[in-house]
């Protein structure tokens, strides 16, 4: 490829790798003829924290929020939050309200509904998780889903939140009442807060059995979730409601292409979106030309990570305007050796390891929106952003690596964005990146991962036709610094064991 076609008058970074022994060229091209996926949001969970949270100090749980949702920036130039783009809201089954006799063990993992048990709803529920939707809003939060893990206890087989014998726990005589259910939720919430919910989640992983009281959950079938899916879809109209259905949360990404070991609850992107299955929903308007999974149990070893990946974007591929979406992560089991789940880590072990698997279901999956579990977690494990004392009136929370880390993606990756064509002279999986464009404000994005313990020098030439260098700025999270920024026009060192934004203005 000529590098007069490259990047307008032509891009070209080349990488400069220093270590003892020898000196190589890593080269960079990107290609702004082709695109890949538009990218829709960057996401998180309220569960279940923010229930506590929201009626924490003023001060504290502001904090907090800006470190979520805020795009402002310190008086330096450092970021002042990650700029979640779109915040997921669980709507409970109601198990807070049963207390002990729900079951769950947890009391942190009870959910609250609006639905209460005499058949009225009271929207001064959930007060805490409401004033996180509020936050999220005032800070520009443009986008909100809403998820649900089980019917309202009131309408399941056994009046509890979890199932019994790996079924499901809702009877199809009761699919319109909890449709109704979720609609009666959604538009109260809408009076409540203002905001209108572009999403809902009906059910949430229905591969797995969900019968240990961990939490609430159901499973489903596929024909299941298809019957739902249309109830729900019917009620939503009926409703004149603008939320869109998304399905299917699936709890590894091959139950969107395989069957694997869950027979009738795999091939969702066949049963669904396939116009030939006796299953298919993707005709009906209220559901969301999307399909969701979760990258769980799917990111290690590397190899087969991208080999899976490759696989679910030739699937999602092969119907025509259908998106993928990573809905739910965070680092959970052995990984094959590679990482833990076990134990809090707020330290950039976790973090490189979590931008590995944004990178793979970015740039392999071709994943549109990318979302994270637990925002705020008072466990000691890594599935969150901000960690919290396990203290529902007030405590101590900090930050971590791992929420910094997710902005390099989430602050400067915006929606709307194209992810294009960047090709590397390197093949080291240590050494890994992806780049975006904004089209309307001439500037590219590339989000570069240095998991290894050497400095990498980029230099960039060609940058622009007027032989005038491009104005370039970077934000790196490293192991003492949280997105911070440097402006240049010349060189970029990428330091060890970083993840580092370049935000390129042409």
């Amino acid at each position: 490829m000529m590098l007069r076609t490259i990047l307008l008058a032509g891009l070209l970074l080349c990488c400069l790798h220093n270590n003892a022994q020898s000196t190589s060229d890593i080269i960079f091209v990107f290609n702004t003829k082709k695109t890949h996926q538009t990218i829709d949001n960057f996401a998180a969970s309220d569960a279940w924290s923010c229930q506590f949270v929201g009626s924490w100090p003023a001060a504290k749980k502001n904090e907090i929020a800006d470190w979520l949702f805020s795009m402002d920036t310190a008086a330096n130039g450092t970021p002042k939050g990650i700029g979640l783009s779109m915040w997921r809201n669980n709507l409970g089954a109601g198990t807070a309200q049963q207390g002990n006799e729900s079951g769950i063990r947890d009391e942190w993992r009870r959910a609250v509904s609006f639905l209460e048990a005499n058949g009225t709803y009271n929207f001064n529920n959930a007060a805490g998780q409401q004033w996180f939707l509020t936050a999220a809003k005032q800070r520009g939060v443009a986008k909100f889903l809403a998820f649900v893990n089980s019917p309202n206890v009131q309408f399941t087989k056994n009046k509890k939140a979890y199932a019994e014998k790996g079924i499901s726990n809702l009877d199809s005589t009761q699919y319109q009442n909890f449709a109704k259910d979720i609609c009666q939720s959604l538009e109260g919430l809408r009076k409540k807060t203002g905001i209108t919910f572009d999403y809902i989640s009906p059910v949430n992983e229905p591969q797995w059995d969900w019968s240990d009281g961990g939490q609430e959950g159901t499973p489903y079938s596929n024909k299941e979730v298809s019957a739902l899916t249309k109830v729900l879809g019917n009620t939503l109209t009926a409703q004149k409601l603008s939320t869109k259905i998304l399905l299917a949360e699936a709890g590894m990404i091959t139950y969107l292409f395989a069957d694997n070991d869950k027979p009738g609850r795999g091939n969702q992107v066949h049963d669904f979106m396939e116009a030939s299955s006796p299953l298919y929903v993707g005709n009906l308007t209220s559901v969301a030309p999307v399909l969701c999974a979760h990258s769980y149990f799917t990111t290690s070893p590397f190899a087969k990570s991208i080999e899976l990946r490759k696989q679910l974007a030739a699937k999602i591929d092969s119907i025509n305007g259908l998106s993928y979406w990573q809905s739910e992560y965070c680092i959970l089991g052995d990984n094959h050796g590679e990482i833990n789940g076990n134990k809090r880590d707020t330290g950039m072990t976790a973090a490189l390891y979590l931008a590995r698997v944004i990178h793979t279901d970015l740039a392999v999956a071709n994943a549109a929106a990318w979302q994270w579990w637990l925002a705020i977690s008072p466990y000691d494990y890594k599935d969150g952003l901000i960690y919290i004392d396990k203290n529902k009136a007030d405590g101590n929370y900090c930050d971590s690596k791992m929420l910094w880390v997710f902005g390099n993606y989430s602050r400067f990756v915006r929606p709307g964005m194209k992810r294009i064509e960047l090709a590397s002279s390197i093949t080291d999986s240590s050494l890994l990146a992806s780049a975006y464009i904004d089209q309307k404000q001439k500037t590219i994005v590339a989000v570069i991962i240095n998991s290894s313990k050497e400095k990498r020098n980029i230099n960039i030439q060609g940058l622009s036709t007027n032989k005038k260098k491009a104005q370039m700025e970077t934000y790196t999270t490293d192991a003492t610094r949280k997105l911070t920024k440097q402006t240049t026009t010349g060189a970029v060192t990428i330091d060890p064991q970083s993840v580092t934004t370049l935000v390129i203005h042409l």
